[in-house]
Order: C-alpha cells, then sequence, then structure tokens
C-alpha cells in the first residue's frame, strides 16, 4: 500500500511541474462592435502589440483632400474647358512622374527660394536616390525635353500637362499642400507673339469658367546680363532700408534679394514700393520685347496691368512674367501666372532653347468658381431606366444595356437589387420618363415592358425593336436623353 501512495504523490508532483509549463495568461479584453460588446481572449504579448501601434486616423493627412463625387461638377467643368483650349490652340499632352530626382529642382528653381528651402518634400529611396514629390511642372517639363531629344521636333513645341503637385505649405482657404494645376508651355522660340498668345490663352480658358473681375499683373524682370546691374542696385537700396525689413527678407538680401519684392508683410511692401523697379533698366532687345508683348495685348484687348513688384517665385523666369488675379472689393485671388525661362533648359545641359509656360491652380479656380456661384453646365441625364427581376433577366439585362448605350441611349440602372419594387423607387427618385421592365418571361420571350413613370401605362415590345422604338419616343417628347455624337 506505501509503495501505491509514493506513486500516487509521485504522480501529482509530476503534475504541477506540468502546470507550470503552462502558456503565458491569457488577459480579457472588450471588443465593441455596433450591436454588442464580446470578451475575446488575447496574450500579454499581443495586447502590447495593440498599445504599441498607431491608430488609423480617418482623414486625409493635412493639407490634402478628397474630391467627392459633389464636387465632380466643378472639375468637369474645368476637364472641359482645359481640353477645348489645348487642342484649338495646337497643344499636345504630355504627362511626366510625380517622382523626381530632387537635384532637378533644385538646379532649376534655385537655393534661397522658399519651394527649396521650406515646402519641398524630399525622401530616400530604399535604392538610395534622393527623390522630391513635385513641387511644380516645369523642370520636369525641361528635364524630358533634354531626355527623349525633343530639341529635333519642330518649333515651336507646344505642351500640356495636368496633375497634382505638392508644397510642404501652411494650409489656407484654396492653399493645399496636394493641389493640382494646369501647365501650358511653349519651347523654341522666343518671340514675344508667344508670350501674348499665352496670355489670350489664360484669358480664354478663365472667361469660359464664367469668372469676373480678373487682372493680369504684368513685369518684365530682364535677362541675366541687364538683371545683373538692377540686382545690385536693388540690393544697394534694401541695405540701406534692412532695419525695415522682416527676418526672411534679412535673409534673402543675402540669397535672393528680387524676393524681397514680392513679401507680403506690410512693411515691406512698403519699403520696397520706393525700390528701383526693373523695367527701368533693361537692356535694348529686353525692352524691345517688352514693348512688343504690350502692343500685342492691346490689339488682343486683354487687359493688364504693370506691376514692377511682380517676380514670382522662382530663379528660372527671365523677361516677361505674370500672374492671373481675381479682384473683388480690394481683396485678390491669385489664380495663375507664368512667364519665359529662356535659359533653364540650358542650365540643365540642353541646348539654348527659349521657352514660356504658364500654370493653373486648378483648386483655386473651383474656389472661385464656387465664391463667384458660377453657373454650372449641365451634363445629360438619363431618362430611361432598366429594372429586371429574376437570374435569366439579369442575365439578358446587362446585354440589353450595353446595346442601349451603344445606341447612344442615356439608361440608368440598379443592377443587383433584388426586389422590382426598390428598383422602381429607384428610378422615381432619378426622375425617369420610363422604365423598361424584364422579368422571367420577357426574358424567354424576347420582349421588354416598357412603363410610362407618370401615367403608369404599359406595353410590351420586341426587344429587338426597342431602341429605334424609344428614340421615337423621346423625340416625340423632346427630351434631350441621347447621348451627343463624339
Amino acid at each position: 500500500m506505501a509503495k501505491g501512495k509514493a506513486k500516487t504523490k509521485a504522480k501529482k508532483t509530476k503534475k504541477v511541474k506540468t502546470v507550470s509549463k503552462r502558456k503565458p495568461k491569457k488577459i480579457k479584453v472588450a471588443k465593441k462592435n455596433s450591436k454588442k460588446i464580446s470578451v475575446i481572449s488575447v496574450s500579454a504579448n499581443e495586447k502590447k502589440k495593440i498599445q504599441t501601434e498607431d491608430p488609423i486616423l480617418m482623414q486625409s493627412p493635412r493639407g490634402m483632400h478628397d474630391i467627392l463625387p459633389g464636387e465632380q461638377l466643378y472639375w468637369n467643368q474645368i476637364r472641359k474647358s482645359l481640353n477645348h483650349a489645348f487642342l484649338e490652340y495646337g497643344f499636345q499632352r504630355i504627362d511626366v512622374p510625380i517622382l523626381e530626382y530632387s537635384n532637378l529642382f533644385v538646379r532649376s528653381i534655385g537655393k534661397g527660394t522658399d519651394i527649396i528651402d521650406k515646402e519641398m518634400y524630399t525622401f530616400v529611396t530604399k535604392g538610395r536616390d534622393n527623390v522630391a514629390l513635385r513641387p511644380e511642372f516645369t523642370a520636369s517639363i525641361a528635364r524630358a525635353y533634354i531626355q527623349h531629344g525633343m530639341n529635333i521636333l519642330p518649333k515651336p513645341i507646344k505642351l500640356f500637362s495636368t496633375g497634382t503637385v505638392y508644397r510642404y505649405d501652411r494650409p489656407q482657404e484654396g492653399r493645399y499642400r496636394e493641389h493640382r494645376q494646369a501647365n501650358f508651355d511653349i519651347l523654341g522660340e522666343q518671340d514675344p507673339v508667344l508670350d501674348a498668345q499665352l496670355i489670350q490663352l489664360a484669358s480664354r480658358i478663365i472667361d469660359g469658367l464664367k469668372i469676373k473681375n480678373v487682372q493680369f499683373q504684368i513685369n518684365s524682370i530682364g535677362c541675366p546680363k541687364c538683371r545683373e546691374e538692377y540686382l545690385e542696385l536693388l540690393t544697394s537700396y534694401f541695405e540701406s532700408k534692412r532695419h525695415k525689413l522682416c527676418h526672411n527678407c534679412k535673409k534673402r538680401l543675402e540669397s535672393n534679394p528680387l524676393r524681397i519684392l514680392d513679401c507680403k508683410e506690410d512693411k515691406c511692401a512698403q519699403v520696397s514700393a520706393g525700390a528701383p523697379q526693373s523695367i527701368d533698366h533693361l537692356c535694348d532687345e529686353c525692352r524691345t520685347h517688352f514693348k512688343y508683348l504690350l502692343e500685342y495685348l492691346d490689339e488682343l484687348e486683354v487687359p493688364y496691368i504693370i506691376n514692377p513688384r511682380l517676380v514670382r517665385g522662382l530663379n528660372y523666369y527671365t523677361k516677361t512674367v505674370f500672374e492671373i488675379w481675381s479682384v473683388e472689393e480690394g481683396k485678390k485671388h491669385s489664380l495663375g501666372g507664368g512667364g519665359r525661362y529662356d535659359e533653364l533648359i540650358e542650365t540643365l545641359g540642353g541646348e539654348s532653347t527659349p521657352a514660356i509656360g504658364f500654370a493653373l491652380g486648378l483648386d483655386r479656380l473651383i474656389m472661385e468658381m464656387k465664391r463667384t456661384k458660377v453657373k454650372l453646365y449641365k451634363e445629360s441625364k438619363p431618362r430611361i431606366f432598366l429594372a429586371q427581376l429574376g437570374e435569366l433577366a439579369k442575365k439578358k439585362s446587362l446585354k440589353l444595356f450595353s446595346d442601349l448605350e451603344k445606341g447612344g441611349i442615356l439608361t440608368a440602372e440598379s443592377f443587383g437589387r433584388g426586389s422590382l419594387r426598390s428598383q422602381l423607387r429607384t428610378a422615381n427618385r432619378l426622375g425617369v420618363e420610363m422604365a423598361l421592365i424584364m422579368g422571367q418571361k420577357e426574358a424567354l420571350d424576347g420582349t421588354v415592358i416598357i412603363k410610362n413613370m407618370s401615367s403608369g401605362a404599359q406595353e410590351t415590345v420586341p426587344r429587338e425593336k426597342l431602341t429605334a422604338l424609344i428614340k421615337k419616343i423621346l423625340k416625340k417628347n423632346n427630351v434631350v436623353s441621347v447621348r451627343p455624337k463624339k
């Protein structure tokens, strides 16, 4: 008996050891959902991991925003205006990468500018490349021009581009860190008539969007030859007023004194009002170029104001610079701008190529359209709704929908909705005039029921005659429901 008891005790001891090797104690965590609170078990390590993970913020990053379906009417109007403009003026579309080597922008835009010093998104890739999100299009256009040997093409070369650009700026009304631009560039000619044509193009686009009270601010900042003397005068003037400048402009005085003219601080603006003006110090070539530009604009009847303080924020500009302002009650809203960059392509390693371009801030245009309550172009709405009931009818309806669209008839549908009642409710909400109904019987017979949504009257017609019959009814009712021919 004693021996048996000993064995029993040993077994109990072994059992205690087994318990000591168990997995870490599980901790109960409450898990919440929309209906009830359930309890799940997670280990201590898993709980620690959950606590250290960053929470997912259900919002876009600061300075970036979604364009929701309700906003698309404005964007469609802008896209339509841009597409007409670049085709009518003989431009060809070019798309460039969002990502470029960062030194491309440093070389072209220049150190001492706000874009390079403060606003550019730069990072190192896994392949150790220093890259940047494009803060503007012109440098990328110049790079593409050199890389693809576009210098051999007939001049002038007219290029249109559009897309997003990124600047780590302080977000405010109409200014985002991710914003959308449309660019128009002409490369290979330096005749001032092209400067005037681009300004006319910008004016045409904005007029087409029904934006009123627009001013074109124009200046000439000369070429590198005459600008050298002007910069000496400007630097000397600002040195004498250094104590009146803001902190940033004191730095600009050492690196880029032209940028002081563009400062928005009141005290700097007052100092700049008495500064030497670039148009008083142009060489003969630049003076002649500016003179002809103004004459062309007068001929085109494009309203403009000569603004001697206008310099733009990029170092590559030469001669003509301009900005587009919407002015209301003394407040100005910048819609875009541009100028000549005759030296840029040569600076980047290409052959000497005069060029001019401008960009429109599309987010700014949208803001201005909303502010001035521009009447939007309304797209044609479908007046026909296709309803189906049953699997066979659903299959046949797919082909029928395709045939109607090919026939130029705008048709709404609600595939996936099971009941006929819910589909007809959708048809009522859309305000359609006719509903096409296909059930099991119609799918087998090759027919479709046409229901008048106003009177409730119905008729059954053969499927092969449906498109012609609907067009006839729409024409009789004088309803524009047929897609316009492209």
